[in-house]
């Protein structure tokens, strides 16, 4: 007896000090975690592919081992087996559906216990081919319905079908007349057409993973007799399950469509409850996205056409996979003691809840009770440490939640968590002084003060954990206090020295107070304390601690003194109101006092608004009192905004001035048939406060309009046309449903006025046609606004004209002269007002080249009632004929009978050349060569002369009649900057530049392009010179 009891002790130690050493280490050893599970693999056959590899992956230390189930039972991986080991990975070669198809698990293992992964399934993707049977032909009569089955072959996984009409790729579209089935691949027409003549395949698609594959069948030829053209109800032959079972989360798609003679429409309602936001109805299709537990119901598809309706029926049905709602965590407990740990699952239908211990089932026995999600232990043992994991299946999966049992055997050890060593305490106060030895199973504590053991009295408690509590303490209570630890592993003790230290006061507490929204305070707070001690000062406002960094700037310190807490309040706001709480603390103890702050502010928003008593023009408004945050409300303000603008605007009331006591008031000058809100804001003398949240939205009644449309005019149009106008009246001012224009009209003198009714409030014209009506003829038009509440008022009279004509008669006496090479003046006779059938816009100039034709001629026109014009842009030397015609908004009048003008020849290319200068005093004579014109320019009359001293000086223009010039200089000379170019009846040449220098007398051509002349040019003359004076800029 006496040695199995040394040796069970023995083991006991050995395992005390491994718990201990694996926590105190750096590389904590624990079981495995999976990082990475098999998943479901499709491997399509006749893949390129030789191989097909399940992931798994654990962290572990010591690191794990990994082995392979398939079907539930353990593969050999041996050498030569096509199965192999890569890491934790299972890795198949030349993978075959008939060995290896099936449930895969990875079971990962280590010293510290076993864990199972989830079941990954392997199966193989495959489509055959079609039955490479003949389809019979189908013929039927036009007008007619028709099915074609698909019957497609063999496959794995699902399919999506597509039908060819005659050829690759003449795919057949989905559209409201033909559909496709998704779920059987049949094709249906709901009403045949002469276009759909012809032979039908179906063409069937597999999608697995990398590879796609597709099978077509054999071509069925549909044939049509006579067309019937008689109409006939729907009749649905695509139709969904009776009851279609779908998981949480999927996508639900429900399949109806109909025959029928005109094409029916499909419309899809639950019966059982609201539509979903996640519906994608596409008339045979309905889609519910993501679908949920509220998605489950009885569904209807009704197909609709001229004849009548078919309706279909059936349920959706939805499931869901287990999902954890409550799952282990790994857990360290003490030997000897009880533990219960459980799973929770949801899904439907409820799963069922097994456990497994290392890998292996876990039922109840002796000290373990296993109860569907709950796992009871009692009287833990060290062998029970191990991987457990609790796993939750239903027909539609199973989930794994893993964790670490480690049940530990530890004799007390204080080194982790020792008894503090000084623990200072206030005079009559209160100390704790924790025991918290590591211990399994927990330890049983005693205290002692120096020698004598302590108990529990009223000055001394010791709690069920060990904690020393003593409470109004003196300086007798100095001295050493030591806690002893003892369990069957062992015992240890550790002591604290309790120091006893003056209590802290407060000296002066913060007194109530109250003030208004933007104001400033300072609540006061002194204290004393023990001098050897730090004293720190905290406030918290409604016993939240206030956090100086986050509060925007309104609260501070007001002072930096150890013994002084004062509290700044900058700029008070209504939320800074309540009851401020001042704490002195130090390590040993803390005073608090406390005061209330009252912050007067504008009033809170009232609630509840609530229109009734709708008219056209007004409306009765409630509404609930707000806060008055202290200060008495004096007066409401309602504002109102409608459709037509989100900005907020206030409203006219009865009575005028709403008094603070008031909770209805009237809103009064409404627009009629306008959608309103209504909010409602509080005033006192702070302020007008926040506004109620809206109202509901409601629209006024309608009344008839109020105003006139405006803008009215009009005007143009084709010949015996009256154009009438006007600006469309806005929303604002409609005032009701069925809005429309009254034009009334007569001709000016006469007694009658005809009305027209113009409907739709956007229409912004009337067109009055009459084979009488003269042009330019005067009418009296005025205008109101209807609805379907009656007429509204009259504008006042306008006049408008009756469509002009073109006018009938030509200017006369045009006279066209040239100016220069290519430019010249035009001037005629204006027509006679009396001989005009519309206002007069201006005149037409036209001119043509002469041999072109007038269709050809280029215009220019006038405004107004001038009578001339200058021309720009002609050739230099050529004949043109010109024409003046007259035009008003009808168009142009008769031409002018045309005149003729030569334009003259162009002035000289060539510059003046060898230019030369001589200075004689206050003098500069300047030469050149004359220029000579050809006989294609125009005549040299003379030269002109732009003379620059510097580039910041203004030119001086010289005209010459001879090839020289004489220019006075000042005597400070030195250079300057001459053009010069022949002029004359073409106009001017091409200048010559040259830059003039005092010791230099020979020309210096330049190319300066700040030569060219500036506004305000000089022009001087000398005997053998012309002066002109050019106050606007001249450019040669």
């Amino acid at each position: 007896m006496g040695g199995t009891a040394g040796f069970i002790h023995t083991s006991l130690a050995v395992g005390t000090f491994l718990v201990w050493c694996q926590a105190q280490g750096g590389m904590r050893s624990y079981g495995p975690v999976f990082e990475e599970q098999p998943s479901h693999t499709l491997f399509p056959e006749g893949s390129a592919e030789e191989k097909v590899t399940l992931a798994c992956r654990a962290r572990a230390n010591p690191p794990a081992t990994y082995r392979w189930k398939m079907n539930g039972t353990e593969l050999k991986l041996e050498p030569d087996s096509r199965y192999r080991l890569v890491a934790g990975d299972l890795v198949i070669s030349n993978p075959v559906k008939s060995k290896d198809s099936g449930s895969y698990q990875c079971v990962a293992s280590n010293s510290r216990g076993t864990v199972v992964s989830r079941e990954a399934s392997l199966r193989f993707g495959f489509l055959q081919e079609f039955s490479a049977e003949e389809r019979d032909p189908v013929k039927i009569a036009e007008g007619w319905g028709v099915m074609f089955t698909c019957s497609p072959p063999p496959h794995y996984p699902g399919l999506s079908y597509r039908w060819l009409l005659n050829e690759f790729p003449n795919f057949i579209p989905a559209d409201g007349r033909r559909f496709i089935s998704q779920t059987t691949g049949n094709l249906y027409i709901a009403k045949t057409e002469a276009s759909d003549l012809g032979n039908y395949s179906c063409f069937a698609t597999s999608h697995m993973d990398f590879i796609t594959k597709s099978v077509f069948s054999k071509f069925s030829r549909l044939s049509l007799a006579a067309e019937d053209a008689r109409q006939f109800p729907p009749s649905i032959k695509a139709k969904f399950p009776a009851d279609t079972y779908a998981l949480t989360g999927q996508v639900v798609t429900l399949e109806c469509f109909a025959f029928g003679n005109p094409v029916p429409r499909i419309k899809w309602r639950k019966l059982d409850g609201p539509q979903s936001s996640k519906w994608i109805g596409s008339e045979p299709l309905l889609q519910i996205q993501q679908a949920g537990f509220e998605d489950e119901g009885t569904y209807e598809c009704e197909a609709e056409n001229a004849k009548g309706r078919d309706t279909y029926q059936g349920r959706i049905i939805i499931h869901a996979q287990p999902d954890w709602l409550d799952v282990i965590s790994d857990t360290e407990a003490d030997i000897g003691s009880d533990l219960r740990w459980s799973c929770v699952a949801s899904g439907k239908p409820r799963p069922t809840v097994r456990w497994l211990r290392d890998g292996q089932l876990l039922t109840s026995q002796n000290r373990i009770e296993v109860s569907g999600g709950e796992l009871r232990f009692s009287k833990l043992v060290l062998e029970d440490s191990g991987m457990y994991q609790c796993v939750a299946e239903n027909k539609h999966g199973t989930v794994y939640a893993s964790a670490e049992l480690t049940v530990q055997a530890l004799a007390p050890d204080f080194r982790l968590n020792p008894v503090k060593r000084l623990i200072p305490a206030a005079r009559s106060g209160k100390v704790i002084i924790p025991c918290q030895p590591r211990a399994a199973p927990k330890a049983t504590v005693l205290w002692t003060k120096g020698t004598e053991l302590l108990v529990n009295s009223s000055r001394v408690t010791i709690t069920a954990d060990g904690t020393l509590i003593l409470q109004n303490i003196s300086k007798s209570d100095e001295g050493k206090y030591t806690c002893f630890a003892e369990n069957f592993m062992g015992k240890a003790n550790s002591t604290g020295i309790l120091s006893v230290r003056d209590a802290t006061k407060i000296t002066l507490a913060p007194s109530s107070a109250d003030i208004n929204v933007g104001e400033n305070l300072t609540l006061q707070c002194h204290a004393s304390h023990d001098p050897t001690m730090d004293l720190t000062f905290t406030w918290s406002l409604d016993d939240f601690p206030i956090d100086f960094d986050k509060s925007e700037g309104h609260y501070r310190r007001a002072s930096a003194k150890e013994a002084i807490g004062d509290l700044s309040i900058s700029n008070a706001q209504l939320r800074h109101s309540g009851r401020y709480t001042c704490t002195a603390q130090t390590v040993v103890d803390s005073a608090s006092e406390s005061a209330t702050l009252t912050v007067r502010g504008p009033p809170g928003p009232p609630g509840g608004v609530v229109v009734r008593d709708i008219g056209d023009t007004s409306v009765q408004l409630s509404w609930s009192r707000g806060f008055d945050n202290h200060s008495p409300i004096a007066r409401y303000l309602i504002e109102a905004r409608t459709l037509l603008s989100n900005q907020w605007k206030q409203m006219r009331t009865n009575p005028i001035n709403i008094e603070g006591n008031a909770e209805t008031a009237q809103v009064v000058n409404l627009i009629p048939w306008m959608d309103y809100e209504f909010r409602v804001l509080a005033s006192n003398i702070l302020g007008i406060g926040e506004p109620s949240l809206p109202s509901s939205k409601i629209r006024t009644k309608e009344a008839a309009p109020t105003v006139a449309p405006s803008g009215l005019g009009g005007g143009g149009g084709a010949p015996n046309e009256l154009i009438i106008t006007w600006t469309p009246t806005l929303r604002d001012y409609q005032n009701g449903d069925g809005f429309g224009y009254i034009v009334s009209f007569r001709r000016k003198g006469s007694q009658a006025w005809l009305r027209a009714r113009v409907p739709h409030a956007e229409s912004l014209h009337f067109v009055y046609r009459n084979e009488s009506i003269a042009p330019y003829t005067p009418f009296e038009v005025k205008i109101r606004a209807y609805n379907r509440k009656g007429e509204g008022p009259e504008s006042l009279t306008a006049i408008v004209y009756s469509a002009e004509e073109e006018p009938k008669a030509a200017p006369y006496r045009v006279i066209a002269k040239s100016v220069l090479s290519s430019e010249m003046d035009v001037s005629w006779e204006p027509v006679e007002q009396g001989e005009m059938t519309g206002v007069l816009l201006g005149y037409e100039i036209r001119y043509w080249k002469d041999g072109d034709k007038e269709e050809a001629a280029d215009r220019v026109r006038t405004a107004g009632l001038v009578t001339s014009a200058h021309v720009t842009g002609l050739n230099p030397n050529t004949d043109y004929h010109v024409s003046v015609r007259a035009y008003n908004r009808a168009g142009t009048g008769p031409p002018s009978p045309a005149t003729n003008v030569t334009t003259t020849r162009p002035p000289p290319k060539r510059p003046p050349g060898n230019i030369s200068w001589t200075f004689s005093g206050s003098t500069v004579s300047i030469k050149w060569d004359p220029v000579v014109a050809k006989a294609d320019e125009s005549a040299v009359t003379g030269y002109k002369m732009l003379y620059r001293q510097d580039s910041h000086s203004a030119p001086t223009l010289y005209l010459a009649s001879k090839s020289h010039i004489d220019i006075p200089i000042p005597e400070d000379f030195t250079h300057a900057f001459v053009q010069i170019r022949v002029t004359g009846p073409g106009g001017d040449g091409t200048p010559a530049e040259v830059h003039i220098l005092r010791n230099s007398g020979t020309s210096m051509m330049v190319e300066d392009s700040g030569m060219r002349p500036a506004p305000h040019v000089v022009v001087v003359t000398t005997n053998s010179l012309l002066m002109v004076a050019l106050i606007s800029s001249l450019e040669l």
